[in-house]
């Protein structure tokens, strides 16, 4: 699979999402400039954490106006792949491609920490060869990642099997004290109603080489892989 890696300016997480698929997947990976109006062929593409214009008006808002997102959008209409981590997560809102908000926490502070993820949807690429019984480890690093939806969209998502995570405990518990940020429904990640289009606030890249004591975040690459048996 080729993937392409959109960094626009104040991403800091492209380098990352670069090495896991590229050094520790075996990937073939493109980089991918926010001016660029060429997806180079890419079968799969990633927007990646960080900081997209500062974050300035509201996270996202200014990169879904980036000549890149065009084709991006025109990419994922036509069934192509596309995954948004954090601040990608935020673009993917803004620009439509995926329902609801991310809002800032319920604390008002920015988090940085490591919280546990219970896999819910059994048909997304994303999720479906994770095992469900298991509470993945993955660092989060956001202040505006507060899940936001109406009644409606949070029933439709979970009618539609496009919920991906939950926030949940270590013993794949989803609570309320496991919520680290006031997520509408513990709500971590999220996919479209056609399940090619993905989006979650937590990064799996940060969770994917041994060298971090971690490797639970490599498990949902390899779900999108196929390396991992249903």
């Amino acid at each position: 699979m080729k993937f392409g890696v959109v960094t626009f300016p104040g991403s800091n997480c492209d380098q990352d999402m670069i090495y896991v698929l590229e050094t520790m997947l075996g990937q073939e990976v493109i980089n991918l400039w926010h001016k660029d109006t060429d997806l180079q062929g890419t079968d799969f593409i990633v927007l990646p954490g960080g900081f997209s214009y500062g974050d300035y008006l509201r996270s996202g808002a200014i990169a879904k106006y980036s000549p890149i997102m065009e084709k991006v959008i025109e990419h994922a209409n036509s069934g192509g792949f596309v995954l948004g981590v954090c601040n990608g997560f935020q673009i993917l809102c803004e620009c439509g491609l995926l329902p609801g908000a991310l809002l800032h926490n319920n604390n008002q502070k920015f988090i940085c920490k490591n919280v546990f993820l219970k896999p819910e949807s059994k048909t997304a690429n994303l999720t479906k060869a994770l095992n469900h019984d298991k509470a993945y480890k993955i660092p989060i690093a956001h202040g505006e990642g507060r899940y936001f939806a109406d009644k409606n969209t949070l029933d439709t998502l979970a009618s539609n099997d496009q919920v991906l995570f939950r926030y949940c405990d270590e013993n794949n518990l989803v609570n309320e004290d496991s919520n680290p940020n006031g997520s509408a429904d513990n709500i971590a990640g999220i996919c479209n109603e056609a399940k090619n289009v993905f989006g979650m606030m937590p990064h799996p890249e940060r969770a994917a080489d041994k060298e971090l004591s971690n490797m639970d975040g490599k498990a949902l690459f390899e779900s999108v892989l196929g390396l991992v048996g249903v």
